[in-house]
């Protein structure tokens, strides 16, 4: 059965166009330079796993038609990656279940401190809140026919989760891999990787980092993520080195099967 991976958002903590902000960048007439919060969605039939839960989820759900969401995955709980989960509960009033969530063991503590209000039964229910079942994951999962496996990178001094599925991986606010995900994430087909901007950051790949970390890697395509307003679609994409170029809002990556 085939996969594939919709990108839902691409930008970074601010999202492009950055409000207030005068450069050509955010006031670009381009499509592909409007970046809402980074979250993607892999798909296999008709089911639907969702990494993260963006503050701009609600919008990409209605841009990229989505009507379900089966599994939620998370990377950290930094406020963009995290702030739109109470929009699950559109999802449980449509699929009338509850939606289960996977991450770290520290990763899903920190959902159930931050959004106590959804794990506390003397919360006033008013207009509903998101039915979920929280798993700690700390190795392989299979969801619906598709094997998973967290991987773990720096996000500066803090360990994050990365994803691999089947033959693509997916590594987003990372400064940093170890040795031990470099060998497991080698050689896929697809790789999506974080990529801030051109000058250095104590928490994220540079560009120029994202690329050293693309050539070693060696993926079949690589597409970069978490792209701030230092990067014109057309123009960045025109520097890149093959089979590597930008990700956008929107696009949609065939992931092969039958």
């Amino acid at each position: 059965m085939q996969m594939k991976v919709t990108v839902l958002g691409c930008g970074t903590s601010t999202g492009v166009p950055v409000v207030g902000c005068p450069c050509e960048v955010c006031n670009s007439p381009e499509p592909r330079n409007r970046r809402t919060r980074a979250s993607i969605m892999v798909s296999q039939g008709r089911r639907n796993i969702l990494v993260d839960t963006s503050p701009d989820l609600r919008f990409q759900a209605l841009a990229n038609r989505i009507n379900n969401v089966d599994a939620v995955l998370y990377t950290h709980t930094h406020a963009d990656h995290i702030f739109g989960l109470d929009e699950l509960r559109i999802f449980n009033f449509i699929q009338g279940e509850k939606i289960p969530i996977y991450g770290s063991e520290e990763c899903i503590s920190d959902l159930r401190s931050i959004f106590s209000y959804i794990w506390d039964p003397n919360t006033p229910l008013g207009g509903g809140k998101p039915m979920l079942e929280t798993h700690v994951l700390n190795g392989l999962l299979e969801l619906f026919s598709i094997q998973v496996e967290p991987v773990r990178i720096l996000h500066g001094t803090q360990s994050i989760y990365g994803y691999v599925f089947d033959s693509f991986a997916y590594l987003t606010d990372c400064s940093h891999i170890p040795d031990e995900t470099m060998k497991k994430v080698k050689g896929k087909d697809v790789l999506i990787i974080g990529a801030l901007r051109y000058r250095p950051h104590p928490t994220h790949f540079s560009l120029n980092e994202a690329l050293a970390a693309i050539e070693e890697l060696k993926p079949g395509q690589a597409f970069l993520t978490h792209l701030s307003h230092s990067f014109d679609y057309e123009e960045t994409n025109a520097e890149l080195p093959p089979g590597v170029q930008l990700a956008y809002d929107g696009m949609v990556i065939d992931l092969g099967g039958e």
